[in-house]
């Protein structure tokens, strides 16, 4: 905090613009011997918590730094040597005898022999105006203890005046801002601008990413023209976007005080830096003042096989809803990154069927060259019997966290190639489309294969004969969301028939408001009140649903209200129930509705008093300060009171974006003829057919059909076992984030968050023609495990965090309805069941010795379950639905 005191000041004043008497940088004195002190400590910790409870290390030493050389010609070229001796590893906070893990231990068995010596060889700087313009060291030390010496060596770099610059240190090429005050200069270093050898990767979502904040500060106190101390604080602070209580903080600090000054080695005389050097040491080589990347190996850790051995158990089908199989499917993938594709290979080929879908999500989730090698040479595409394993590798494709354009060209190929079986081409295209978006996000949208992939996509859509065919290329473009592709979807939308014009209009549903341009809203307005031909309900409502999300004007809704009345009896009861969802939950629409109902031409009785069961209501899952989660429901009646389509979406979002997590559709059309009763107007000739669709983390999956045509109907019904069928059944990679961070002291702090989801989406509709009712369920189970793990690894010291949260939920949907009488009895539930909810904090330091401190913390509590709320009307129904089956259940027949 002091430190921040007096950086603030330092910022806030404009007391001077140099150090007094000084407009370059710092000089030695010739003859002398400056002696100081150095330590550099790394404190981790959660970001809340004090610095006394982190996991960390100090290294403390002596520096020696005297004059070489000074340039005849120019006071302000110099070569100063630095040397370090007297090394020391200690604990960053008091330990108690027993757990310290540096007691008993002399420098040189933990370091290492050859490592201190390389440590305690001397550097030179060539300083010219106060910046490093060469480093010289020796060849090939270990790069861990030459970059220790460039994070020393760094903070010889400094300017005696005020001003903005960029400079070259061991953080790489860094916009640099100067205060100078009296005999006082601060540094603050803009580290997010420095341009150094990045690796490791981010996730695709902003939501599900994690973010990252940096300061550092340096203060400077001059004394004789040189340097008297140098402080230095580096933070960086990192925590999930959806949750910020998940979190990690890296203070690094250095400090350098002069002790003492004696009498010190001559000056070597030269015209050139160079040839000095020479003399001094025909060893030094030029190297680069930027830290180098750093090769950790894994010492004693277990093989890939191994691995798979010990986790095997937990990633059986029956424990896919426990956080384990989470919890191990995110270690595993870790593992899958480090491994051969023969390795990966072996464990394919000798695992049985139950546990080899599960193997294909965490194997094809790792996103290696390796990994994706070894899936395309594993499975074959020609044979049909693999189909849910070619299924489970496509979904991960469509999840994946960090997508290439070597993956999506895989998936072209595969396309072009023989495929045995339809739904699976269907699929290779659908996730060909989440694809596509992903990289087009990320700037990715010409490369050569996303160009492709778009030619292919819109081109096919353009030549489909077939319907199916036609479907899955809209499908695609509901993942693409392509610009381009919006012609095309109006043109479906309006002229396509029923299921065309649907997968049309429910595509376009998804963009962004900002392409929902005028020309768009004219042709949903036409599509709405049917000005060229009958729609089917479920498109005219999803042209409904996008004019009134994309800012409707005036008369836009003054025509939507006014048509409430005109429009099938359970329309027009769904459409009041949008109307009233929009003002309850002040959507952006409201405002304009309310304007429009000042008028009592639209405003009346007659028109809001509509019967019917159809309705939409939203509310909150979740409300959190970080992000907060909403739930939608949707149901739309025939006439007859048989499902028409039921939507359920729930909704992830923060002030910076918002993130479609989950959609099931229930769609059912055509079986009035099985209750003898009258289908509405536009619907007369439907087929029969039941499905379901889901979209799963912004991706549209394949839908699922329950049946189709009036024989599969019958057959279904008479052999139905009232088991529901499985839309979505896996391990999904949510979060992915892994980046090397480049301290100013010369370590280096490893970073990886990543979250995990194992899934189970279920549904089924049930129909009694006896007791005259149908049941409708959706079921939501899943297990997620959030885990983060920071590392600031020396190779003689670690000191680490690892941080985790997982839980267990269920969330069901059930609609029953009975239509013995009319108005029909509906009563929907959305069930959130009680889960469990645990979370874990483990810090420690450890030698690679094995000597080991841990400190663990955790909490375990269960979140209460609850029935979301819907409509007034809705609780109302449910009473008298149970009244009616509590009746039935007790009495003769």
């Amino acid at each position: 905090m002091i430190l921040l005191t007096v950086l603030f000041l330092c910022i806030i004043s404009t007391y001077s613009a140099s150090v007094k008497g000084h407009t370059t940088g710092p000089r030695l004195n010739n003859d002398k011997l400056y002696k100081f002190t150095y330590s550099t400590e790394v404190f981790i910790n959660r970001v809340k918590a004090s610095l006394q409870d982190s996991a960390g290390y100090r290294i403390l030493s002596s520096v020696d730094v005297n004059l070489v050389w000074r340039n005849p010609n120019n006071d302000d070229d110099q070569l100063i040597k630095i040397m370090i001796r007297d090394v020391k590893v200690e604990n960053v906070n008091e330990r108690p005898a027993a757990k310290d893990i540096f007691k008993r231990k002399n420098t040189e068995n933990i370091i290492g022999k050859d490592y201190l010596a390389a440590l305690q060889r001397p550097v030179v700087l060539q300083l010219l105006r106060g910046k490093v313009k060469n480093f010289y060291s020796y060849q090939n030390e270990p790069p861990v203890i030459q970059n220790l010496k460039r994070g020393l060596a760094s903070l010889f770099q400094m300017q005696l005046h005020s001003g903005a610059v960029r400079e070259v240190d061991v953080s790489g090429k860094c916009n640099v801002t100067y205060q100078a005050r009296q005999d006082q200069v601060t540094k603050i270093k803009a580290v997010d601008t420095c341009e150094i050898e990045k690796t490791g990767f981010t996730s695709y979502h902003q939501i599900l990413d994690v973010s990252a904040k940096t300061t550092s500060a340096t203060i400077y106190v001059i004394e004789d023209s040189f340097i008297k101390s140098v402080w230095s604080e580096e933070n960086h602070v990192l925590s999930l976007n959806f949750r910020q209580t998940t979190n990690a903080k890296i203070v690094s600090k250095q400090k350098l005080e002069l002790k003492s000054t004696e009498a010190g080695p001559r000056e070597i005389a030269g015209k050139q830096a160079a040839s000095v050097i020479k003399k001094l040491d025909s060893s030094y080589v030029a190297v680069p003042l930027v830290a180098e990347p750093i090769k950790a190996e894994c010492k004693n850790c277990p093989s890939l096989s191994e691995h798979w051995l010990s986790i095997r158990k937990k990633m059986e089908p029956e424990n896919l809803s426990k956080a384990e199989a989470t919890r191990s499917f995110l270690s595993f993938i870790q593992n899958i990154r480090k491994a051969t594709k023969e390795e990966i290979l072996q464990i394919l080929r000798s695992e049985s069927d139950a546990i080899l879908p599960q193997l294909v999500d965490a194997i094809t989730s790792a996103q290696t060259p390796a990994s994706l090698e070894a899936m395309l040479e594993f499975l074959d595409f020609k044979n049909e019997s693999s189909s849910l394993l070619q299924e489970r590798f496509l979904y991960a494709c469509g999840f994946a966290s960090h997508p290439n354009e070597m993956l999506l060209k895989a998936l072209i190929n595969r396309f072009q190639d023989k495929i045995g079986k339809n739904e699976i081409r269907e699929t290779v295209v659908i996730i060909m489309g989440a694809l596509i978006r992903k990289l087009c996000d990320r700037g990715g949208c010409k490369l050569p294969a996303v160009v492709e992939a778009k030619k292919l996509i819109l081109g096919g859509l353009g030549k489909a004969e077939k319907d199916d065919d036609v479907k899955m290329y809209l499908l695609a473009l509901r993942n693409a969301l392509l610009p381009e592709a919006i012609p095309l979807l109006l043109k479906h939308a309006e002229s396509g028939e029923g299921p065309i014009s649907n997968a049309a209009a429910t595509a376009l549903q998804r963009y962004d408001i900002s392409f929902i341009t005028s020309k768009v809203k004219k042709v949903m307005n036409r599509i709405y009140h049917q000005n060229h031909k009958i729609y089917e309900k479920t498109v005219r409502t999803t042209a409904a649903a996008i004019i009134l999300s994309s800012y409707p004007s005036y008369m836009e809704v003054k025509n939507l209200l006014l048509s409430i009345g005109e429009l099938p009896q359970e329309m027009n009861k769904y459409m009041l129930s949008v109307v009233q969802d929009i003002l309850h939950f002040e959507l952006p629409a409201s405002k304009m509705i309310r304007q429009v109902l000042k008028d009592m031409s639209v405003h009346n009785y007659d028109r809001f008093s509509k019967m019917g069961s159809s309705s939409a209501y939203s509310g909150y899952v979740t409300r959190d300060p970080d992000a907060s989660a909403t739930y939608s429901l949707d149901i739309l009646y025939s006439g007859s009171g048989i499902l028409r389509k039921s939507n359920m979406n729930i909704l992830i979002f923060n002030k910076k974006s918002r993130l479609h997590a989950n959609q099931v559709v229930l769609e059912a059309q055509g079986l009035e003829t099985i209750i003898a009763a009258s289908a509405d107007e536009g619907e007369e000739n439907l087929e029969s057919f039941a499905g379901m669709s889901a979209i799963l983390f912004d991706v549209q999956l394949r839908p699922v059909t329950f049946f189709q045509g009036y024989a599969d109907l019958m057959s279904k019904m008479f052999s139905a076992t009232g088991e529901p069928i499985n839309v979505v059944k896996g391990l999904v990679l949510l979060t992915d984030y892994s980046q090397v961070i480049q301290l100013q002291s010369g370590l280096k702090a490893n970073t990886e968050f990543q979250s995990g989801l194992a899934i189970d989406i279920s549904g089924g509709m049930e129909f009694s023609l006896w007791y005259r009712e149908s049941k409708t369920s959706v079921k939501n189970r899943g297990a997620m495990l959030v885990a983060g793990n920071i590392l600031v690894d020396s190779l003689f010291v670690q000191a680490g965090m690892e941080t985790s949260i997982e839980v267990e939920a269920t969330l069901d949907f059930i609609s029953t309805v009975q239509f013995s009488q009319y108005p029909f009895l509906v009563c929907m539930q959305i069930d959130k069941i009680e889960s469990p909810f645990r979370q874990y904090v483990s810090k420690y330091e450890s030698l690679p010795s094995g000597k080991r401190y841990t400190s663990r913390k955790g909490k375990v509590q269960f979140l209460a379950g609850s029935e979301l709320p819907l409509h007034r009307e809705n609780s109302n129904m449910c009473r008298k639905v149970f009244s009616t089956e509590s009746d039935s259940s007790s009495s003769w027949f």
